[in-house]
C-alpha cells in the first residue's frame, strides 16, 4: 500500500479543501444555532426589550437561551470532523481518471514480471503527474434543502439593520431590568428620547447625547423617559407639556412638548435642559398674478403657497360678488341661489412643498357666473391640520370669449336664463327678434333651425312654468348653439378661411389675450392650408363675387412659403403689440387670398379615374346641399305659415351656390309650387324622400369604383362615404315620417361625411402623384413656374443649379435665419412625406 503522506499532491490544495469540508460540516450542523443567535442579537441591539414589560423580556430571554441550547445540541450530534482521507477522496473526484486512488493502489499481479512492473511504474508516474495538478475544491455551503424558507438570511438581514440603526450598548439594558432592584455593582440609570412629529422629517434625539443646556424641539414632539433601578431614585419635573409634571417617579414617563419650558431629571447622573419649543407656523397662500383665460377658455390663476414643513392640500372658494355686478338688462332680477364653487388647488407631485408656485387651471365657461365679478379665496392646510386663507381676490371670472356677435348674444341670453328663471320670457322675446330676419345673420341653416326649435321649446316651458331641469336643458342647448355659430360647420374651405380671418380681426379689435390670438392664428393657418389643398385637388372656381382679379386677366400666384411668411409677419406684429399694422397686414393677406389662383399641374390625356370620382362626389355633395335647402324652406314654411314666396326666394339666394338651381329641378319645377300650394305639402315631402333615396343609390354606385384601395387615405375615404350613406338612409326615413328637423340634421351629417371622404380621397390622389414622378406637384410646395423652394429660377439647359444669388435683399442674415427656422419647423411636422423629412434633416446636418 502506498504511503498517503508521500502523495505528489499540492499541500495548499489539500489543506484548503479540508478546511472547506470542515466549514460545510459546521454550517450544515449549526446553521439553526447561528440564525437564532443573530436574531436574538439583532433584537437586543435594536432595543426591542425597552418597549415591553420586564416580565416579558425575561420570559423571552429564557426561551431564547433554551432554543440556543437545543440548537447547539442538535448541531453537535450532526457535526462530523472530516478526515484527511475524505479530503483526498474529494480531490480525487474532481480529477480525470481518479489518479490519487491509482497512486494508493498496489500491483496485484505480475509483480515478478519485469515488463509488468515497468508498465505499472509508468502508470504510477503518469497518475502522479495528474495528481500534482490538483486544485482546491470549493465547499458546498448551500442549505436550500435544509432551510427552504431562508430563515438564515432573514436573521442576517435583521443583524445588518441592527448594526446600522441599533447600538451594542442596548444589549446591557437586559441585565438592568431586574424587577425591583438594580444589578449588583451598578447604580440606577436613565435614558430618554425626543421624537419630533413624523411630518417634520426630523430624526429622533437621544437625550443622553444632548450636551447643550438649551434643547430646541418642534412643537408636538413626544419626549419619552425610562428610569432603571430602584423606584424613586430618579424624578422628572417638566413645564413644557400642557399640564406639566412635578417630581414624577414612575419608571416610564412620556409627554408632548407644547410650549417652551424646563426639563429636569433629578437623581444619579441627572440632567437639566431649557426646552425651546419651535412653534408650527400656519401655512401661507396668496394669489401671485392676475387671473386670465387661456385660449381654450380655462381660467389660469397663479398662486404661491408656503409652510415650514410643507403644504398638504388646498382649495379655492369662488363666490359671486353681487355688489359689483352691473345689474342691467337680464341681471336686474334677483339671482337664484347657487352653491359656492369649490375646487382643489394643484399640489406639486414631486419636490419640496415648503414653498412653491402653481397655476390653478379650471374651465368655468359654462358656469352662470362666467365673466361676472367674483371673489376668489384660496385656503391651504398643513400636516398638523392648520389652515390659512388668502385675502379675497376680486376679478371677473375668466371664461371662454365668443368673438362672433351672434354667438356672443346667444351666450348672453344663456347667462340671463341661468341668472333667474323669471328671465325666460325675456330671453324668448330676444331670441325671436334675433331670428326674425336670418338672411344676413346666420351663416348656417342648421344653426338657424336649432335656434327656432330651441325657441319653441323655451316658449312651451315658459307657458307652464320653467322648471330647474328644463332650465338646465335649455342652457345646454344654447351653449351648443353658440359653439356651432362660433366655430361653424362651414360649407367649404374658402368660407372657413374667411371666417378664420374675420374672427382674428374681431379678436384684435376686442383686445383678446395672447393665448386667444395665437389659437385663432393657428386656426387661420389650418384653414388656409385646407383652402389651398381644395383649390389644387378639386380645381373649384372661386364662388365669391368680390375676389375676381381685375388686372387684365392676370392673377396673383403665390407659394405656400410666401403665405407662411406673411402669416408669420402678422403674428410677429401682434406679439409686439402693433395691432394697427397687424390688422393692415391681415387685410392685405385677405385681399391676396381672394385674388390668388393656384396653378394646377397639366396632365396628359383625359381625366383620370380619381378626378372622375372627385367630380362625381362633388356633384353628389351639391345635390345633397340642394335637398337640404329644400327641406329647410319647407320647415321654415311650417314655422312661418304666412311667409311670402319672395321671402323664400331671398333665402334661396342666400343659401344657394354651385348647383343649387340644378338640384331643385327635375321634379317639374315644383320648387316654388310646393311652397305656394298648401294642399301639395305631403306630395312635396314624398318627392324629397324619393330624391334622397335616388341620391343614396348614386353614392353606393360611386363607392364601388372608388380609387385608392389598400391605402390608408383610400380606406379613410371609404369609411367616411359609408357614414354619409348611413346618414342619407336616416334622412330618407325622417322625410317619409315628416320629421323635417331630424332630416336636416342627418343631411348635414351626410354632407360633412362627404367632405371628409373627398378630402381623404384627394390626399390619396396626392400621395399617388408623389409616388409617380412627373404626374403632378406636391401640395403648394412647387408651382407651375418651376421655381425652386427658395423662390429662384432654375439654371439653363435643365441644370438644377441657378445663377441667382441665394442671399438677396438688404438683410441677408435675417433671411438666412428665417430659412433655417423654416427648415426646423418643417422637420417637426411628422405628417410630411418621409422622403421630405429625410431631406430636411440632411439640410440641418449640413448647415
Amino acid at each position: 500500500m502506498t504511503d498517503r503522506s508521500n502523495l505528489p499532491i499540492p499541500r495548499l490544495s489539500l489543506w484548503l479543501t479540508h478546511a472547506g469540508m470542515l466549514a460545510e460540516q459546521v454550517w450544515r450542523a449549526f446553521w439553526p444555532f447561528f440564525s437564532l443567535a443573530m436574531a436574538i442579537l439583532a433584537a437586543l441591539m435594536l432595543g426591542l426589550q425597552d418597549h415591553v414589560g420586564v416580565e416579558i423580556v425575561w420570559s423571552v430571554s429564557a426561551l431564547a437561551v433554551l432554543g440556543l441550547l437545543v440548537a447547539a445540541v442538535w448541531g453537535i450530534r450532526r457535526f462530523h470532523i472530516p478526515t484527511r482521507a475524505e479530503a483526498l477522496v474529494r480531490l480525487d473526484e474532481t480529477l480525470p481518471g481518479r489518479p490519487i486512488q491509482a497512486l494508493l493502489d498496489d500491483q496485484a499481479i505480475g509483480a515478478m514480471d519485469a515488463d509488468s512492473v515497468a508498465l505499472w511504474h509508468a502508470h504510477q508516474t503518469r497518475m502522479a503527474q495528474k495528481a500534482s495538478k490538483a486544485g482546491v475544491v470549493k465547499p458546498d455551503l448551500r442549505l436550500a434543502s435544509r432551510d427552504p424558507y431562508a430563515l438564515r438570511y432573514a436573521a442576517l438581514l435583521a443583524l445588518v439593520v441592527a448594526f446600522f440603526f441599533g447600538s451594542f450598548w442596548r444589549i446591557g439594558s437586559v441585565a438592568e431590568m431586574t424587577p425591583g432592584t438594580a444589578t449588583a455593582g451598578q447604580g440606577p440609570t436613565w435614558e430618554g428620547w425626543v421624537e419630533p412629529p413624523r411630518y417634520t422629517g426630523l430624526p429622533t434625539l437621544y437625550l443622553a447625547d444632548q450636551t447643550d443646556p438649551t434643547l430646541s424641539v418642534p412643537q408636538g414632539s413626544r419626549i419619552t423617559l425610562r428610569f432603571y433601578g430602584e423606584v424613586g431614585a430618579h424624578t422628572l419635573t417638566e413645564s413644557a407639556s400642557s399640564t406639566g409634571i412635578e417630581a414624577a417617579t414612575e419608571p416610564e414617563q412620556d409627554f408632548v412638548a407644547e410650549r417652551t419650558g424646563q426639563l429636569r431629571i433629578d437623581g444619579p447622573a441627572g440632567r437639566d435642559w431649557a426646552l425651546n419649543v419651535i412653534p408650527d407656523t400656519r401655512p401661507q397662500v396668496a394669489v401671485s398674478d392676475i387671473a386670465e383665460a387661456e385660449a381654450g377658455g380655462q381660467m389660469k390663476l397663479p398662486f404661491t403657497a408656503s409652510d415650514d414643513y410643507g403644504v398638504v392640500s388646498g382649495s379655492a372658494r369662488i363666490e359671486l360678488d353681487l355688489a359689483s355686478v352691473d345689474r342691467r338688462y337680464g341681471l336686474t332680477a334677483e339671482p337664484e341661489l347657487r352653491e359656492t364653487i369649490t375646487v382643489q388647488l394643484p399640489m406639486p407631485i414631486t419636490g419640496d412643498r415648503t414653498e412653491f408656485e402653481e397655476d390653478l387651471i379650471e374651465d368655468f365657461s359654462q358656469h352662470p357666473w362666467a365673466h361676472l365679478p367674483v371673489r376668489i379665496t384660496l385656503s391651504v392646510r398643513d400636516a398638523s391640520d392648520q389652515q390659512s386663507e388668502s385675502e379675497p381676490y376680486l376679478t371677473a371670472l375668466p371664461a371662454r370669449r365668443f368673438f362672433d356677435p351672434l354667438a356672443s348674444a346667444v351666450i348672453e341670453q344663456r347667462r340671463d336664463l341661468l341668472w333667474a328663471r323669471d328671465n325666460s320670457g325675456r330671453v324668448a322675446q330676444i331670441l325671436r327678434a334675433v331670428s326674425h330676419r336670418p338672411e344676413s345673420l346666420f351663416r348656417s341653416e342648421t344653426a338657424y333651425l336649432r335656434l327656432r326649435v330651441l325657441l319653441r321649446r323655451l316658449e312651451t316651458f315658459d307657458e307652464f312654468g320653467l322648471k330647474p331641469e328644463q332650465q338646465a336643458e335649455i342652457a345646454q342647448a344654447l351653449w351648443d348653439l353658440a359653439i356651432l355659430i362660433e366655430e361653424g360647420t362651414l360649407a367649404d374651405a374658402l368660407e372657413r378661411m374667411r371666417r378664420a380671418q374675420e374672427r382674428l380681426t374681431e379678436a384684435m379689435q376686442n383686445g383678446a389675450s395672447d393665448e386667444e390670438i395665437a389659437d385663432l392664428m393657428q386656426e387661420l393657418r389650418d384653414a388656409t392650408q385646407d383652402y389651398l389643398r381644395q383649390l389644387q385637388r378639386l380645381a373649384q372656381e372661386n364662388e365669391s363675387d368680390e375676389g375676381q382679379p381685375g388686372q387684365n386677366g392676370e392673377s396673383l400666384q403665390m407659394t405656400q412659403d410666401d403665405l407662411q411668411r406673411m402669416m408669420d409677419r402678422i403674428q410677429e406684429l401682434m406679439e409686439q403689440g402693433r395691432m394697427a399694422e397687424a390688422q393692415q397686414a391681415l387685410e392685405e393677406f385677405q385681399q391676396m387670398m381672394e385674388n390668388m389662383r393656384v396653378t394646377q399641374g397639366q396632365g396628359e390625356g383625359g381625366q383620370s379615374e380619381g378626378q372622375q370620382a372627385m367630380e362625381g362626389l362633388a356633384e353628389t355633395l351639391r345635390e345633397q346641399q340642394g335637398l337640404s335647402d329644400q327641406a329647410f324652406r319647407d320647415l321654415q314654411e311650417q314655422f312661418n305659415p304666412g311667409a311670402q314666396a319672395g321671402e323664400n326666394t331671398g333665402n334661396e339666394g342666400r343659401s344657394g351656390g354651385q348647383g343649387r338651381g340644378q338640384s331643385h329641378e327635375g321634379q317639374g319645377g315644383q320648387g316654388q309650387g310646393a311652397d305656394q300650394q298648401g294642399g301639395e305639402g305631403q306630395q312635396g315631402q314624398g318627392t324629397l324622400a324619393d330624391r334622397q333615396q335616388a341620391l343614396r343609390d348614386e353614392l353606393s354606385r360611386q363607392e364601388q369604383g372608388l380609387p385608392g384601395a389598400g391605402t390608408e387615405e383610400g380606406e379613410a375615404a371609404r369609411e367616411a362615404l359609408g357614414r354619409a350613406g348611413r346618414a342619407m338612409d336616416e334622412a330618407e326615413e325622417a322625410l317619409r315620417s315628416e320629421d323635417l328637423a331630424e332630416a336636416i340634421d342627418r343631411q348635414s351629417e351626410a354632407m360633412e361625411a362627404l367632405r371628409e371622404g373627398m378630402r381623404a380621397l384627394g390626399e390619396a390622389m396626392a400621395q399617388n402623384q408623389q409616388n409617380q414622378p412627373g404626374q403632378g406637384t406636391q401640395e403648394g410646395d412647387m408651382q407651375a413656374n418651376n421655381r425652386d423652394p427658395l423662390g429662384r429660377n432654375p439654371g439653363a439647359a435643365g441644370s438644377i443649379s441657378t445663377d441667382e444669388n441665394l442671399l438677396q435683399g438688404e438683410d441677408v442674415y435675417r433671411r438666412a435665419r428665417e430659412l433655417l427656422d423654416e427648415i426646423r419647423r418643417r422637420t417637426g411636422e411628422t405628417d410630411r412625406p418621409k422622403i421630405e423629412l429625410e431631406y430636411l434633416k440632411r439640410l440641418l446636418e449640413r448647415f
